[in-house]
């Protein structure tokens, strides 16, 4: 009973059902409470937890490991963000504290330059690595420096050292062209290119490496880790040394071509000028031979470089550096090269000096050095001129066939050298100095001076004959004549001017054959003479330059000569030479008397001779043709009062030549040459010996009466003595 009385629980459902029926009883008083308007925002809210409870419960697993693995990813990301940018801190830091001064990075040449003058104290020539002098980015040319920025790296003022912008850009290129990532295209800002050229720091140590090309090569790796040793050295600097530094340290030691180094060595090099004074043209063709000195060097192909500067005065204009008027002139009007550097004449002249002198002034110089030669450039002209005009005249096209020309003076000073065909060259075989061959009758001149120096006349007869000798191991040997024929008791002066064979021989055996072998090596021919009787048919070996310096000697009166091109030698900004002329007339080797005998001798080849397409209207010229055994050489040796020329002409591989003898093209080529070295100078005769007109015999005087003994003995020594010369 007492159950009954008590109170019932509510049910669920009465519950549920009373908070509905309730609402609209709360809901006015609800109303005028301030909290109510925020039921219904939560209201809102309360239709999106059903959609999370709906959820497929895989999606939500799988959403809840994305999310994680970000979070995860977002936290290493920072975190080794962080850790790296506290060691590229430290490594840029610990980078900083090892760079040197601006200025000791100025010239970073492990060689000194050779700078080589004519004989007009003008440059005509450059070696080794040249420097022209300290630039900066303030005394430069303003176009200069606009259009390397231009180039190089338009953002340069704005970045850190290193672009990502730029490296990004590199990559998409890279890839686009079907090339790895890091090949072809760096991103390097100019920071980093100034990196690569200091090498990061690592200088030059000869011990080290085995050559300067193997550290350049490495100093350009490209790989990655090479890549961010350069960022971080990049960052360094920028740290350290102010923009236009970084700038006047790439001027100074960016390599432009043509040997040249830096902004001045260029601008000197090509424009003969300043780099301070360079217009926006010159300017230009500078800086676009920053991507490909050798290639680009307006030296090598000059339409070539002017291409290219205009595409960087494109940039410029485009960057805001020029207006569309100026950069439409400056294209139009390109810049071109200077006086010198567009004749690029005597390379061969140059590299001769060069191997000629002090290594350690020369070829291995660590100073800059100053060369004064005997080099003549309006001769070199001629000489080249010359050359060039018979080949393109004279020798079927095509032709493999080379050609060497000597001109010098009579005290062995070298005007001109030409080592080839193609005389714009530098370093190349020099066919005058470095090619010794078979010099033919060339050589008879010094088996006649031997003779005439000890006794023999230009008229004195020798039999021209069959002959033949027998040699101790060879055998009998049998000389021949050019033409076949024997033209019986002929004179030496006939012998020589015909270039007869066994006369020569004949000649030689009876003066000596070793007193025409030292009379040779006194002119100054050193090569090995051969110790047979072929001796006197120039059967060894000879350079052209040594050949036509032994024919100075015969020019200048009998005395030998040591052919030289050095005058001088200094260093640069030291007015005091180090050194001078390495060469001249040395000691006499005839007498002036039979110097003179065989001048006339020789005259008599040119005139009468196998030399007449030698001759020169107005001028007398002397000189000896020759032809070695089957036309493997071909020379032609002369002079005139002026200026002693050799010319030697043959192929490199001792190939015959076909229908050429020294009497035939080298000929040419010198007449062609001296038309050109003798142009506007006034003819003047050799030194020559004149015979005189032979008088008829006096008949005997008769003795006058009552003169006594002492008169007819007077009389009789009168006789004998008065009519001699």
């Amino acid at each position: 009973m007492s159950d009954s009385k008590r109170r019932k629980p509510p049910l669920v459902a009465d519950k549920r059902y009373t908070r509905k029926a309730s609402k609209p009883v709360r809901k006015p008083t609800k109303a005028k409470a301030k909290p109510a308007p925020k039921r219904p925002v939560r209201r809102k809210s309360t239709p999106k937890r059903p959609r999370k409870r709906s959820r497929n419960p895989i999606v939500a697993f799988f959403g809840n490991v994305i999310r994680w693995i970000l979070r995860l990813i977002w936290t290493i990301v920072w975190r080794t963000s962080l850790v790296v940018s506290i060691i590229v801190g430290f490594a840029v830091t610990y980078v900083y504290t090892t760079l040197p001064e601006v200025d000791d990075l100025l010239d970073g040449r492990a060689r000194g330059s050779v700078t080589l003058l004519d004989r007009d104290d003008k440059v005509f020539a450059w070696r080794g690595d040249q420097f022209g002098g300290v630039v900066t980015a303030d005394t430069v040319s303003k176009h200069l420096k606009d259009a390397v920025i231009a180039t190089e790296d338009k953002r340069f003022y704005r970045h850190f050292g290193v672009s990502p912008r730029g490296v990004a850009s590199a990559v998409r290129i890279n890839l686009s062209e079907g090339r790895g990532p890091l090949s072809g295209h760096g991103g390097s800002t100019l920071t980093q290119q100034t990196a690569k050229l200091l090498c990061l720091g690592v200088e030059y140590d000869a011990s080290a490496w085995e050559t300067e090309a193997d550290y350049v090569r490495d100093c350009r790796r490209g790989s990655l880790g090479r890549k961010v040793k350069e960022a971080i050295y990049a960052m360094a600097m920028e740290v350290k040394y102010t923009k236009d530094e970084i700038l006047s340290v790439y001027l100074n030691r960016a390599y432009m071509g043509g040997g040249a180094y830096g902004a001045e060595a260029a601008s000197q090099r090509y424009f003969g000028k300043p780099a301070a004074n360079l217009t926006p043209a010159e300017g230009a063709m500078i800086a676009g031979l920053l991507t490909a000195p050798s290639s680009l060097a307006p030296t090598a192909n000059l339409k070539r470089s002017q291409d290219r500067a205009a595409t960087i005065l494109r940039l410029m204009n485009d960057q805001g550096y020029l207006s569309d008027k100026e950069t439409k002139y400056y294209q139009t009007n390109p810049a071109t090269l200077s006086a010198a550097a567009k004749a690029n004449a005597g390379g061969y002249f140059a590299d001769w000096v060069m191997s000629s002198g002090p290594e350690f002034f020369t070829r291995n110089t660590t100073e800059d050095v100053i060369l004064k030669t005997t080099m003549d450039p309006r001769i070199q002209k001629a000489a080249e001129n010359g050359l060039k005009w018979v080949f393109e005249n004279k020798v079927r096209e095509g032709s493999k066939a080379q050609a060497a020309i000597v001109v010098m003076s009579a005290d062995g000073a070298v005007r001109a050298m030409v080592g080839g065909r193609k005389t714009k060259v530098s370093g190349a075989f020099n066919r005058a100095t470095q090619a010794k061959r078979q010099t033919g009758s060339a050589f008879k001149p010094f088996v006649y001076a031997t003779a005439l120096e000890r006794g023999a006349h230009y008229d004195d007869k020798v039999l021209d004959e069959p002959y033949c000798m027998n040699i101790a191991g060879s055998g009998q040997w049998c000389p021949k004549n050019y033409t076949g024929k024997h033209y019986g008791e002929v004179s030496l002066t006939f012998a020589l001017m015909n270039s007869l064979n066994i006369p020569a021989v004949k000649v030689s055996e009876k003066a000596g054959r070793e007193n025409v072998r030292i009379v040779a090596s006194m002119f100054g021919i050193e090569s090995d003479l051969a110790a047979g009787p072929a001796l006197a048919l120039g059967a060894s070996e000879s350079s052209l330059l040594e050949m036509t310096g032994a024919y100075a000697g015969i020019l200048n009166g009998g005395s030998s000569v040591t052919p030289y091109g050095l005058v001088e030698l200094r260093l640069l900004g030291e007015d005091d030479a180090l050194m001078g002329t390495g060469g001249g007339i040395g000691e006499r080797v005839i007498s002036d008397e039979a110097a003179r005998e065989l001048v006339w001798m020789m005259e008599k080849v040119v005139s009468e001779g196998t030399g007449g397409r030698a001759k020169m209207d107005g001028w007398q010229v002397a000189g000896k043709t020759g032809t070695t055994q089957a036309a493997r050489d071909a020379w032609f040796i002369g002079f005139t009062n002026e200026y002693v020329a050799g010319v030697w002409m043959g192929y490199d591989d001792n190939t015959p030549l076909t229908g050429v003898t020294g009497g035939g093209l080298p000929a040419e080529i010198w007449r062609e040459a001296m038309v050109r070295v003798h142009e506007d100078m006034t003819p003047t005769p050799l030194p020559a010996f004149t015979p005189k007109p032979q008088k008829a015999p006096k008949q005997p005087a008769r003795p006058r009466k009552n003169q006594g003994i002492d008169g007819v003995v007077n009389g009789i020594l009168r006789d004998i003595f008065g009519g001699r010369n």
